[in-house]
């Protein structure tokens, strides 16, 4: 029995954060003995906001170097950069001729684009989710580990797919979003607005490239308040977000141990940041130290590339291939 497509992609700008980790690429480890896996560093998608080029190339070993020392392996998935795929480009230019203006200027995460960055508002940017459907269809992918924003370009990537198949003949399963679990794992910023991010100031963020000290500095400094003076009293989400944290990497005695400590009105927020600095110190260290052994040997950065992209084209030549028959651009 053949397993399930699966594919997801991580943009190439930024550092990958603890919400990257808990959010997406836990899920990648579970998903690589069970389904058919295509793990992609969506390098064309980082030009809508037109990168350094000198910056790129250390970009993408950093995102395929941190997803392999978080447990990805490469033998089990095809892990490639995206414009690895000639493919890719060419399904999406198809794609674009059945996508129309009005829909796409309606996608939300279009116009917080627009209001964002008003002096780069890019066809890229407009037809993002059309790219985002020639990722996933160029595998015939069934489903799609996404968060809770993302959601609607998978939902637009089934309206595509449909689309292509009403007027071409049927080629595309209609993708669906996919998660662990009923609920997504989500990681708070250590300064109690939102949730960790690329965008946000880098205080308030865990990134796995974090070295050990800048860790512990960043835990000290989150937001905690002068203690509870009832017994069993409601947290505020500040303190519901420091608690959050450290059910991620601390063991469930200690995190108990806390809670009780707050119940009882006797926590000590600074015994606390402390024991969580060194429980995500002690989880963060061998996947940054992993990473930075494999980013700086190249050779294995560019094979592990080039295997990726390699089985990636098996896949995405035959769909291409298919596609040009149904469409009629195959005239010899």
């Amino acid at each position: 029995m053949s397993k399930e497509i699966v594919v997801s992609g991580i943009r190439s700008t930024g550092f990958l954060h603890l919400g990257n980790y808990f959010g997406a690429m836990r899920n990648y480890v579970k998903m690589q003995e069970d389904y058919n896996c295509y793990f992609f560093v969506a390098d064309y998608h980082s030009l809508t906001t037109h990168p350094d080029p000198k910056d790129l190339r250390g970009n993408v070993y950093r995102v395929v170097a941190e997803n392999i020392a978080a447990g990805l392996d490469p033998d089990k998935v095809a892990l490639y950069a995206q414009s690895d795929l000639p493919e890719i480009p060419e399904l999406y230019l198809m794609l674009n001729m059945l996508a129309y203006k009005g829909e796409l200027e309606k996608v939300p995460t279009f116009k917080d684009k627009v209001r964002q960055q008003p002096e780069n508002v890019n066809a890229g940017l407009l037809t993002y989710p059309v790219l985002m459907t020639a990722d996933i269809l160029i595998h015939k992918a069934v489903k799609v580990p996404v968060g809770k924003d993302q959601e609607q370009h998978i939902e637009m990537a089934r309206n595509f797919a449909g689309r292509f198949n009403g007027r071409y003949g049927e080629l595309f399963p209609e993708p669906q979003p996919f998660n662990f679990g009923d609920t997504l794992v989500k990681v708070p910023s250590l300064d109690g607005a939102g949730k960790m991010s690329k965008s946000e100031h880098g205080n308030a963020t865990l990134y796995l490239a974090d070295e050990d000290d800048a860790i512990r500095k960043k835990v000290m400094k989150a937001k905690t308040d002068s203690g509870p003076t009832e017994h069993n009293s409601t947290m505020p989400e500040y303190i519901q977000n420091v608690f959050q944290l450290m059910n991620l990497v601390s063991t469930s005695e200690i995190t108990e141990s806390y809670r009780a400590a707050y119940n009882g009105c006797t926590i000590r927020y600074g015994d606390m940041k402390k024991q969580l600095a060194e429980d995500m110190v002690n989880f963060i260290r061998p996947i940054r130290e992993k990473a930075v052994a494999l980013q700086a040997d190249e050779t294995k950065m560019m094979a592990v590339l080039r295997h990726g992209a390699e089985k990636a084209r098996e896949s995405a030549s035959r769909t291409i291939s298919e596609a040009r028959k149904l469409i009629g651009i195959n005239y010899y």
